[in-house]
């Protein structure tokens, strides 16, 4: 339950609907809104709930999606390695979907896992479909090291968890190397499927 996304999110507006929407990092000011709009969420058990501290900490893993002075989206990019990074706590304001405000946010933080020369990015979503339109493959759900789950064990739905997990490789000329080796050596991992493996299922 990091993501709220759905799949009206993703659609796009007909030509005569479009509306002036613009993408941006957040700031400090923006975490009140971020709050508001996650723990609306939250509050319908759909996502985790987040306290300011937990937003003031994580503000530049943030970026926000703005309909004239309304924050009307967001979502984060959560660093793990120098190699990894999850697309997580992804959120659309109720009156801004259909406006393609998901697919929007989604493109913005893959551009900056790509800027950060990651080698892959992952997420957790209810909406496959998108995500593979945009080269995300699903993957097992084990598909990140074990300290990524200290939310998924916040989470009443932890012991039945239904979210997916997708993996998008940026950088397939050094996925096949040995990522992990980067990782502290008392991290617990666990074992993530190679490109290869994931175009056999």
């Amino acid at each position: 339950m990091i993501s709220s996304l759905q799949a009206e999110d993703f659609v796009e507006a007909q030509d005569g609907a479009r509306r002036p929407l613009t993408i941006r990092k957040a700031v400090m000011r923006d975490i009140a809104p971020i709050l508001d709009l996650i723990n609306g969420y939250a509050a319908k058990g759909v996502m985790l709930p987040r306290t300011e501290f937990e937003m003031s900490e994580a503000i530049r893993d943030f970026t926000v999606v703005m309909l004239g002075s309304h924050l009307v989206g967001c979502g984060a990019l959560h660093f793990y390695s120098p190699a990894l990074a999850e697309i997580r706590s992804l959120a659309v304001a109720e009156e801004a979907k259909t406006l393609g405000v998901g697919r929007r946010l989604v493109k913005a933080l893959v551009q900056e896992a790509q800027e950060y020369e990651l080698d892959a990015a992952f997420a957790f979503t209810y909406v496959t479909g998108f995500f593979e339109k945009v080269g995300f493959h699903v993957v097992e759900r084990g598909v990140l090291p074990l300290k990524a789950w200290k939310d998924c064990v916040r989470c009443p739905k932890f012991q039945a968890c239904d979210e997916i997990a997708v993996l998008r490789i940026l950088r397939p000329e050094r996925w096949n190397a040995q990522v992990w080796q980067m990782a502290a050596p008392d991290d617990q991992l666990i074992q993530i499927p190679t490109p290869g493996e994931i175009l056999k299922r």
